[in-house]
């Protein structure tokens, strides 16, 4: 008899990191993923806010971006010290060039991408969260942005689609993706 195969859990030795536009779906997946797979949860924008006692969108309108930037990558070199865990990070974190250097070396990062129309759509939904949203036309922003930071995203360990679909469509693409990552030499 064979021995039984070790759960997907057990055979992840780093956090698994998304990384993607917001309105990706990076927190909303990230919390379903996490749960799958029994692993804790850390939302980056979310610890910023616990940090700062502020949101961080006001901490980003308040310090720039720059400053937030800095302080976002420092607190996601503390979570990635951490144990092996789901983190959503921030729409640019992996833009910065430490920091995706920094996810690269420690964890198995994913990228949710998704169409600007339903990035539009998803964060219309919160838009006072969105401070770079608030300079024009959301679709025209995102679209801009999304160009910009593709090069980035592309360099993610792993690609999902993030489509109009169920979240739980999106976690089992996950799933299956982590297990070829994981599988391959």
């Amino acid at each position: 008899m064979s021995e039984p195969s070790p759960s997907l859990a057990d055979r992840l030795d780093r956090p698994i990191v998304l990384v993607g536009l917001m309105g990706a779906g990076k927190s909303t997946v990230g919390r379903r993923l996490a749960r799958r797979l029994g692993l804790p949860f850390v939302d980056s924008d979310a610890a910023i806010e616990d940090a700062a006692g502020l949101p961080a969108g006001e901490v980003f309108e308040r310090f720039g971006e720059e400053d937030f930037r800095d302080g976002e990558r420092r607190l996601v070199a503390r979570l990635v010290e951490g144990p092996v865990q789901v983190i959503a990070t921030g729409g640019g974190a992996f833009v910065n060039e430490q920091t995706r250097k920094l996810l690269k070396d420690r964890t198995i990062t994913v990228w949710l991408d998704a169409p600007v129309d339903i990035l539009a759509d998803r964060t219309a939904r919160r838009p006072d969260t969105r401070p770079m949203l608030k300079q024009g036309d959301r679709s025209t922003i995102l679209g801009k942005l999304i160009q910009e930071r593709r090069p980035s995203y592309a360099e993610a360990d792993i690609r999902v689609p993030s489509t109009g679909g169920s979240h739980g469509d999106v976690v089992d693409a996950i799933i299956h993706a982590l297990k070829d990552h994981l599988a391959s030499p």
